[in-house]
């Protein structure tokens, strides 16, 4: 590395990433870096494709350089994203993905799988490669939101190949079953069920797998979270009390699976429901609050026509609230898993 490039370097290394609060150059985010002339060109890695921040990264690094260094009047920066892995994960499950999210309710109605299809559209759209798993075994809904219907993956080498809808991939015991009879599954069952949405899919390498799960605290969240590496929990709840005693419940007992808590969901705020019980339940738990989602009966229309409203209607203040919850909730998982002594360091991910 010449003398130009240290410096650049140096420089770098005071630039702070804003949701890790370490500089960029230690976290292995400047790569690639060379002098043509009096233009310093690099690549910034994120940790994420879903990152609302690269704006202020590029007005810090050129605060930081331009004007700073001697003959460097100019930056040429390209991006680039690598979601670290959650070595949990890369240990445990023969399943290439990078993090394992769990979306959860205490409670039916609020809104879950709605929250789970556009979290899944919008990643996907950022360009994250991204799995989405039905964890409602005996009531699934995903076939529906997604669009798919009831059509049925094919099976290649004793694998079945996940269904896509919106850039995204999605399994379903929806798309095994007759939608006219009922499952009637005991717990040891249930937990086999979930399994081989896992295992016995051929899911390819993902940055973000999510598992909308049925609502409360019985077989199924407890199966997942004792028989896979959560990454993190996402909590969806309405603003009234009832909806948030029960998310209430689901946070505590992720916590005592030690699964951490990603953040909370308030969706359907408004008039109707009412506002702010999801974000007093984030403070009084001491956890983040990912968001807050206006009840629209445009985002209701998009479940049951299987249109995500991130995808059909970007503008609708529903939809943008929707897409800065799934950018809160890629930094957040950014931050925990780099905050982890269990995560592979971005220089070695491959």
């Amino acid at each position: 590395m010449s003398d130009k490039q240290s410096q650049v370097m140096a420089a770098l290394s005071t630039v702070i990433e804003p949701e890790l609060h370490r500089d960029i150059v230690s976290l292995d985010m400047v790569r690639n870096l060379s002098i043509e002339g009096d233009v310093a060109k690099f690549t910034i890695v994120l940790t994420t494709p879903a990152c609302p921040l690269k704006n202020v990264f590029e007005d810090r690094c050129n605060a930081a350089v331009i004007g700073q260094i001697s003959g460097i009047n100019r930056l040429n920066i390209s991006w680039d994203s690598q979601v670290p892995t959650d070595r949990k994960i890369h240990g445990r499950l023969d399943v290439p993905m990078r993090s394992l999210i769990a979306v959860s309710s205490g409670k039916g109605g609020v809104g879950k799988s709605t929250v789970s299809t556009n979290l899944a559209a919008a990643l996907a759209n950022a360009g994250a490669k991204v799995g989405l798993i039905d964890g409602d075994i005996l009531n699934p809904n995903l076939p529906t939101m997604t669009g798919l219907g009831v059509g049925r993956p094919k099976v290649v080498d004793g694998k079945m190949i996940p269904m896509e809808a919106y850039g995204f991939k999605v399994m379903s015991t929806g798309f095994l079953t007759n939608p006219d009879k009922p499952m009637i599954l005991r717990g040891p069952m249930l937990h086999s069920a979930i399994r081989q949405l896992f295992m016995d899919v051929n899911w390819g390498k993902l940055d973000y797998m999510i598992v909308d799960l049925p609502p409360g605290t019985g077989d199924a969240p407890l199966s997942l979270a004792q028989s896979f590496p959560l990454t993190g929990a996402v909590i969806v709840t309405q603003p009234q009390d009832v909806a948030v005693s029960d998310a209430l419940r689901s946070i505590a007992m992720f916590e005592t699976l030690n699964v951490p808590i990603l953040g909370v969901v308030e969706n359907m705020a408004g008039d109707f429901f009412g506002t702010g019980g999801g974000e007093k339940l984030s403070t009084e738990r001491g956890v983040p609050f990912l968001g807050r989602i206006p009840l629209d009966a445009e985002v209701r229309k998009g479940g049951d026509y299987g249109r995500p409203i991130v995808v059909t209607q970007p503008e609708n203040p529903a939809a943008v609230a929707l897409q800065h919850m799934a950018e809160t909730i890629a930094a957040r998982v950014s931050v925990v898993m780099l905050q982890s002594s269990d995560v592979i360091p971005l220089n070695v991910i491959g």
